[in-house]
């Protein structure tokens, strides 16, 4: 096993300098979310040179690309790799500075991409030589981070075109500038929140400025609102659990002496519990329901996005032997990794798995947090990632 593990290592680190070729180019040219068309045909390229490597373009949506290896027999275990940026302008003056407009790798896509594709070139070559049993499906998804009109992210679709079929477990990663390369985030059970979006308005009558008794005013119903809005988390949620409602948006009037006739609002509800999720759900009706009070109505639409993502215990300890034995000095963090949402929930929601974070600060002044335009990694922590991807597939599919 120690022959085997210091192959790994060795193997990974030789690709360093591809790894590092690979995440800059998809950092230079990124893509919006179910627009990856460029990535997704890159992806399949470099797949398609693996030996013995079966690649699936298409399933659920034009921009998902699936590359499977196996033996035939034996268990089954998938690796997902997420591909899209976001809509943001990056500021770093880097020679891979993204190319495309007011669109940026800020949340370590194009790493995750890189990883797998890395872990593929390892696993291939270990298909090929008879060392390993069973199949590993590497799921290149688009669109974790934006829904479409129908509300659904990237997983949904790739779900529903069977990209888990026969899959026994499915593992991911996360990029974490908020922890030091060597340190990685393993939390089991509820790690990330339950995504839900609202959309409101607030309908009166309207009317002259300079005669409000003569109509209902919308704006002055609002203020009772998000007192009972904001109210909600603190008063209505046990301190125990985890819980936000945030408005992120309001727009009314657009003259000074007119009082508009409606308001609209919008938010995001988070929370990790699935009771937690029912009731701000609840809740969030009764405080828009105030403006009945004062004459007024109103219009609440709460759209789902993503589930809390629960990661399961057992993929975890895999997950944690093969980082204990491959890297014995990383220090293993074990708290969840916040309210952000991720739509790798809707995967261990169908068979069990887990994602870990995997620290990748640079050590500056500048914040480069996910989605902010000075976002950046370490680029040692590709290898890293490569190596304990690579492992922990060989122990699950070798039985254990």
């Amino acid at each position: 096993m120690v022959t085997k593990n210091k192959s790994i290592l060795a193997r990974a680190e030789k690709q360093t300098e591809q790894l590092v070729s690979w995440r800059r180019r998809l950092h230079k040219f990124p893509e919006l979310s179910f627009q990856e068309m460029a990535t997704a045909k890159f992806v399949a390229q470099t797949l398609e040179k693996i030996p013995g490597m079966k690649v699936e373009t298409g399933a659920g949506y034009p921009t998902a690309v699936i590359g499977t290896l196996s033996s035939g027999s034996g268990r089954s275990i998938a690796i997902r790799a997420d591909m899209d940026a976001l809509p943001i302008q990056e500021e770093n003056e880097k020679n891979y500075k993204s190319q495309n407009e007011g669109i940026m790798h800020a949340c370590g896509h194009d790493a995750h991409t890189a990883i797998a594709l890395g872990a593929a070139r390892i696993l291939g070559e270990s298909f090929q030589r008879g060392e390993l049993q069973g199949t590993v499906k590497f799921l290149f998804q688009p669109a974790e981070e934006m829904a479409d009109e129908l509300g659904s992210t990237g997983a949904p679709y790739m779900i529903k075109a069977g990209a888990l079929d026969g899959v026994d477990r499915v593992i991911a990663l996360h990029m974490s500038p908020e922890n030091q390369l060597g340190e990685v985030k393993v939390h089991d059970g509820y790690s990330m929140a339950n995504v839900d979006v609202f959309e409101a308005k607030i309908f009166a009558t309207g009317g002259h400025g300079a005669y409000p008794h003569l109509g209902t005013d919308p704006i002055w119903m609002l203020g009772p609102v998000l007192q009972a809005l904001h109210g909600i988390a603190a008063r209505r949620v046990s301190p125990l659990d985890s819980a936000v409602i945030s408005v992120g948006s309001i727009q009314g009037g657009s003259a000074s002496n007119v009082i508009p006739s409606e308001v609209e609002l919008k938010g995001t509800i988070r929370s990790y519990l699935p009771d937690v999720r029912k009731l701000l759900h609840t809740e969030l009706e009764k405080a828009f329901s105030l403006v009945q009070v004062f004459d007024g109505a109103y219009d609440l639409k709460i759209t789902p996005e993503d589930p809390s993502l629960k990661n399961d215990p057992a993929v975890n300890q895999l997950i944690k032997r093969t980082i204990n034995n491959l890297y014995p000095d990383f220090t293993i963090v074990d708290e969840p990794f916040g309210l952000g949402g991720e739509d790798f929930a809707h995967m261990t929601n169908t068979v069990p798995g887990a994602m870990f974070f995997l620290g990748c600060a640079i050590d500056d002044e500048l914040n480069r947090d996910l989605h902010t335009p000075h976002f950046d990694i370490d680029e040692k922590v590709l290898p890293v990632g490569v190596a304990i991807m690579a492992e922990a597939v060989r122990r699950f599919l070798s039985g254990d």
